[in-house]
């Protein structure tokens, strides 16, 4: 496919920039290298395959029960919640 640009100087420098450092043939291929990484970028994390591995390795990590609440679990009293601008104690 051909297209024509009209690209403003500061793009079309970023371009050539971007052509010279990864050694690109032309301005499309630095194009095309954008848009890749975009689509790349962009995609939720759950698609990336690094966050596949991650989850691979936190499956294999051991695990602990939590019976009841975090802050019983944890030893926390009289923990501190926000609610509706005003602060409270939670109940012991």
């Amino acid at each position: 496919m051909t297209a024509l640009l009209n690209l403003s100087e500061n793009t079309n420098r970023a371009l050539s920039i971007l052509k010279a450092k990864y050694q690109l043939r032309d301005k499309s291929q630095a194009v095309e290298y954008l848009v890749n990484k975009y689509i790349e970028d962009s995609r939720d994390p759950e698609l990336k395959p690094e966050f596949l591995e991650e989850l691979k390795r936190a499956e294999k990590e051991k695990s602990i029960e939590i019976k009841g609440s975090l802050a019983e679990h944890f030893g926390l009293k009289n923990v501190q919640k926000k609610t509706k601008g005003k602060t409270r104690k939670t109940p012991k």
